[in-house]
């Protein structure tokens, strides 16, 4: 039997989808996936015939009687063919007489008609619907329940159902329809059916381009298969020569092993050599680091010399003041002994008459320079035990200057790696009859104002 008219499987799956969801069972998808594992992929589709004998056999439809089925087919059949949304029994209220009468409606995606019964012969009027209307609930009154209302833009319509749950249905189907005409959409099934069918468009022309793309390919394989051919036939041709070159190539290979052997064999002395080379960096990086920690030990010790010299020059400064002092001291007191053997003189060439007084005042004052002979015998001993002690401060100073020297050329040695700290200048010396003073003006002073203390208590 020919097929005039195909459903493809998508179009069966919504199908039986609607007539399932219009019986009230649900929908079974496993036995669906069941079902088009088990299809003929050699078919494009079913007949109608074989539709129906789909839907009579009781796959999809088990437990449920045939007038259940026939009603189903006859609401999916009004839904997807007549565009019919809803249909069912409900009293409407007069506008002139005010009477509630019960009529058949029928809701569209823009209409509501309702007629006298349900083989709709005899129209009684629509409704028409738009994006101005809208559907509200109304509380129970004159003996009417689940009552609701239509509100268009020249007329109000009062309706009442059955019970709760038709009223509700119907609410939301009119409340539905008003928003889909807002929307400026089609109908559920309208925009399915469009969506399958843009759908079975993409899938066709994906399924043409594919089978262009399946031609392409097989000319470029038979094109393939003759160059391949060709290039059989001048593989053949290059294998003889092929042949002739083996000879060659091998000759050209113990040639090429024998000179990659020698080039190894250099390679491996080069990279000995290499790794000692980089051994004797190594060691010669060791032993720079050994020589700066060597510096810095012997930057360490000449500090220590340094500092030593330093203490040393202070000391050698101490002692040199401490000798201007005593030297000082000595030489006033050499003065103050001239000025008294002078005065003695000229005691003893004044007056023979003034000797025994003066001869009185000689042994005072050769008491007096008695005394002072021991002081200068005391300062003579003083002044020698500064020398010695300057001897051994200049003997630890030449040691230490000896030491800075060795310090000096060890450094040196090392092209200046550290560079010498040396004392600084200093301050001008204080000028006495023999030579520059170790001392300060203010010690000479503090020194003169003790011995003339001394001279005034004698």
């Amino acid at each position: 039997m020919p097929y005039l008219n195909k459903f493809i499987l998508e179009k069966i799956e919504y199908l039986l989808k609607k007539l399932t969801e219009a019986m009230g069972g649900g929908w079974q998808q496993e036995q669906f996936e069941h079902y088009k594992i088990n299809f003929d992929d050699s078919k494009d589709g079913l007949s109608v015939w074989e539709l129906i004998e789909l839907i009579g056999n009781g796959q999809f439809s088990k437990g449920m009687d045939r007038q259940t089925v026939s009603m189903a087919i006859n609401e999916v059949f009004n839904e997807l063919i007549l565009d019919v949304l809803k249909q069912g029994y409900m009293m409407k209220k007069g506008h002139r007489r005010k009477n509630w009468t019960e009529r058949w409606f029928v809701l569209k995606p823009n209409i509501i008609s309702y007629y006298v019964g349900e083989d709709l012969k005899d129209k009684k009027g629509d409704i028409l619907l738009d994006e101005n209307c809208c559907v509200e609930s109304l509380p129970d009154k004159d003996g009417k329940k689940c009552l609701f209302l239509i509100k268009c833009f020249d007329k109000t319509f009062e309706i009442s159902a059955s019970d709760k749950k038709k009223k509700q249905e119907w609410i939301q189907a009119i409340h539905s329809t008003i928003h889909l005409l807002k929307l400026g959409s089609p109908p559920p099934h309208k925009e399915a059916r469009q969506r399958r069918k843009e759908l079975r468009k993409k899938l066709l022309a994906e399924q043409e381009e594919l089978e262009r793309q399946m031609k392409e390919l097989q000319t470029a394989n038979e094109n393939k298969q003759q160059e391949l051919e060709t290039v059989r036939k001048k593989l053949e041709e290059a294998a003889s020569r092929a042949a002739e070159e083996e000879k060659k190539r091998l000759q050209t290979q113990v040639e090429l092993q024998a000179r990659f052997s020698t080039e190894l064999e250099r390679e491996k002395l080069i990279r000995q050599q290499m790794e000692e080379q980089v051994a004797q960096k190594s060691s010669e990086l060791e032993q720079y680091l050994q020589r700066v920690q060597e510096l810095e030990d012997m930057y360490l010790k000449l500090q220590e010399a340094l500092e030593d010299e330093r203490q040393a020059r202070q000391d050698e400064e101490t002692v040199r003041k401490l000798q201007a002092r005593l030297l000082e001291e000595e030489s006033s007191k050499r003065a103050e002994l001239e000025k008294w053997h002078l005065e003695q003189q000229q005691a003893i060439q004044t007056t023979e008459a003034e000797k025994q007084e003066l001869e009185n005042q000689r042994v005072l004052k050769e008491r007096a320079l008695q005394e002072a002979m021991e002081q200068l015998e005391q300062l003579e001993l003083e002044r020698k035990q500064a020398l010695e002690q300057y001897e051994g401060v200049k003997k630890k100073l030449e040691m230490a200057t000896s030491k800075t020297k060795s310090w000096k050329d060890k450094v040196a040695q090392h092209e200046g790696l550290i560079r010498l700290i040396e004392p600084g200048s200093k301050n001008p010396h204080l000028i006495t009859n023999w030579g520059p003073a170790a001392f300060t003006q203010a010690e000479l002073e503090e020194r003169e104002k003790n011995w003339k203390g001394k001279k005034n208590t004698e």
